[in-house]
């Protein structure tokens, strides 16, 4: 009887590997790709000990620390090994991420995997499978994209390390990434990458301002830095979130028109969108040196509406049914929408 139970399992597995192949290996060259970053990443405690690491390396490493503990301590995370080791990535990329749209509606393209649900974007540690994977996009007629990041949660699968790149962040943009990342190690709603990463957005805003001004001071030049830097980024949120708002009513009134012509009003006005770009009032003169002359597509604007068009609505939670208490917010969140 054990013998045929054993075999009835063996041929379910099977079948179940068969049926998702394509899945199976790409989870498995997930899982080859992020065990090389965990089993090469030394302990915090190497760099710091190390002669030849630079002091401005350790006063990250060290900022860090104090950020993770922070957010246990005084925010209410959840605690673990996250961010206790670091992979040195040599200046190089890591993981790619491919997204894809319809080409005249914000419509993501999803992608089903186990556990955490529905995904609009998919990760890859080869850029050569990311590209292949754009271009198959491309092919059936969506809008697609590839970028690198420079953090990502692994949901509790493994111990996150801190990527040398996240050291050449100034400090509010640092503390704030290791915020955003440990709220995804905290509070995650299956099937809701939008709301997962609004949430984890706002909760690291709130939460920068509060570690810099325990920390440094809010006259200090960390904090007076980062409230610029917040600026900055607030106003050109707004901007392209104010011009997805326009495309959508250009899209809206495309029923009868010749492929052709969207296509050139689309162009059009994405231009316009981004030409549009030198009104804005910006702390720091070189903010859009990276998008000068750039002519994005669905894509681009989608990712910024799936990590802020949600910030109106959150901070009207957070001011109302919470007083702007940061920690009794969490404390909801947290018993609402528990970690995996």
């Amino acid at each position: 009887m054990i013998k045929k139970i054993m075999l009835a399992i063996m041929v379910i597995v099977a079948i179940l590997i068969i049926w998702n192949f394509e899945l199976v290996v790409y989870g498995l060259k997930q899982a080859k790709g992020q065990l090389h970053i965990v089993w090469n990443a030394r302990p915090v405690e190497d760099y710091l000990a190390d002669p030849t690491v630079t002091d401005s390396v350790k006063s990250k490493l060290y900022l860090i620390q104090e950020v993770r503990k922070y957010a246990v301590e005084e925010l209410g995370l959840n605690n673990s090994d996250n961010y206790t080791a670091m992979y040195d990535q040599r200046g190089k990329p890591v993981l790619w991420v491919v997204t894809g749209s319809k080409p005249y509606a914000f419509e993501a393209k999803e992608w089903k995997f186990p556990v955490v649900g529905t995904m609009p974007y998919k990760g890859f540690f080869v850029e050569d499978d990311a590209t292949a994977t754009m271009e198959e996009l491309i092919a059936e007629g969506y809008d697609a994209g590839v970028r690198t990041v420079g953090g990502w949660s692994t949901l509790g699968w493994f111990n996150d390390p801190i990527l040398s790149n996240m050291l050449n962040r100034t400090t509010g943009d640092l503390a704030n990434l290791i915020i955003h990342e440990l709220v995804h190690a905290t509070i995650f709603v299956k099937d809701s990458v939008e709301f997962n990463e609004n949430l984890a957005s706002f909760i690291a805003d709130k939460g920068t301002y509060r570690f810099l001004k325990d920390k440094y001071g809010k006259r200090s030049y960390e904090y007076e830095e980062y409230v610029k830097e917040v600026e900055d980024e607030q106003n050109y949120i707004a901007h392209i979130l104010r011009g997805a708002d326009s495309l959508e009513v250009l899209y809206s009134s495309f029923d009868g028109i010749a492929e052709d012509e969207k296509k050139r009003k689309k162009k059009e006005m994405i231009s316009q969108i981004m030409q549009s770009l030198d009104t804005l009032k910006l702390n720091k003169t070189d903010y859009l040196q990276g998008v000068k002359g750039y002519q994005p597509n669905n894509t681009y604007f989608m990712s910024f509406m799936r990590y802020r068009s949600k910030q109106n609505n959150l901070d009207e939670l957070y001011t109302q049914k919470f007083n702007s208490n940061l920690n009794e917010f969490i404390a909801y969140l947290k018993k609402k929408h528990p970690f995996l």
